[in-house]
Formats: C-alpha cells, sequence, structure tokens
C-alpha cells in the first residue's frame, strides 16, 4: 500500500513541477510568410490583451498569377500551453483589403486581353496554429487561417481561402 501512495506523490509532485506559468510577451513584431495561391508576405503585429488573450494584426501584400492584392487582418487569439514555450493558439477576426487582377485573354478574340474590375474587398478568418518561445526574444509560429470573402470583387467574393503561414516575430 505505501508504495502506490508513494507513487501517486511522485505523479502528483511531476505534474505539478510541469504546470508552469505561460511566458507571452507584451509585445511581438515580425513578419508573416506564406499564403495558399501564390506568395504573400505581412508585417505582424500582435499585444497582449488578457493573460491568455492577444490580438493580433497583418497588413500584407499577396501576389499570383491572377491578381496582387494588399490587405489587413485583424484577430482576436487564446493561447494555451503544450510545453515549456511550446503553446498553441486559435482565434477568429476579419479584415479587408484592395485588389488588382491580371489581363485575361478575351473568350471571342484571345488577341484582345481583358482587365477585370478590382477594388475592395471584405472578409472573415479564423486562425489556429503552434508556436514556439526561444530563450531568445524570438518567437517562430505556424498558422492556418481559413479566410471567407463576404463583400468583393470576383474571386474574392464569396471565395473560401486556405492560408497557410510561418511567423517569426521580436518579442518586448
Amino acid at each position: 500500500m505505501k508504495n502506490w501512495k508513494f507513487l501517486f506523490f511522485i505523479c502528483f509532485c511531476s505534474m505539478a513541477l510541469s504546470l508552469q506559468a505561460q511566458d507571452i510577451s507584451d509585445n511581438a513584431l515580425g513578419l508573416r510568410l506564406g499564403d495558399s495561391d501564390g506568395f504573400g508576405a505581412e508585417i505582424s503585429y500582435q499585444r497582449l490583451i488578457g493573460r491568455y488573450t492577444r490580438a493580433e494584426f497583418d497588413l500584407g501584400y499577396r501576389d499570383s498569377r491572377e491578381f496582387d492584392a494588399i490587405k489587413l487582418t485583424g484577430v482576436y487569439q487564446w493561447i494555451y500551453n503544450i510545453d515549456r514555450g511550446f503553446n498553441w493558439f486559435y482565434g477568429a477576426g476579419a479584415g479587408l483589403g484592395s485588389v488588382d487582377f491580371a489581363p485575361v485573354p478575351n473568350r471571342n478574340n484571345p488577341t484582345i486581353a481583358e482587365d477585370p474590375d478590382g477594388g475592395l474587398f471584405v472578409f472573415l478568418a479564423g486562425d489556429v496554429g503552434v508556436e514556439y518561445n526561444f530563450d531568445l526574444p524570438i518567437v517562430v509560429s505556424l498558422d492556418f487561417r481559413p479566410e471567407i470573402g463576404l463583400i468583393g470583387f470576383s474571386n474574392f467574393d464569396n471565395r473560401f481561402n486556405f492560408d497557410i503561414a510561418l511567423g517569426i516575430r521580436y518579442q518586448f
């Protein structure tokens, strides 16, 4: 019977020692690189709001064969600790941007290019990912941000987009 009590005591102490407060910085500034249909780079800023919540704002440029776009995204995130320095997070938000489409050949006369209308678009976004806080003031993240267009032009209206990116940020 003493062995079970001792084993329980060791397990309890191990769990208590492994539980630690999350080390989430007040601010983080860096880059978020990637996209689902071309290349995109975003300047990313994160601001701690509560003990386990933060806001993330990303201003970026998207480039593909069909379009060029500039977009601003804001996401509210909840952060959970997995292990020392390793966290996972999820969130929801929205964004807006401006798109310029590449000319496309005319269906009736392929020698004539049509210039599709571009302009403002608005979307909703979710976010889920993982991050690792190094001993240095650097955090690296990999996240998946599904986006659905609400108001927009051509391909951006009611379009579902999978935005996957690698983030590298300086914490202060």
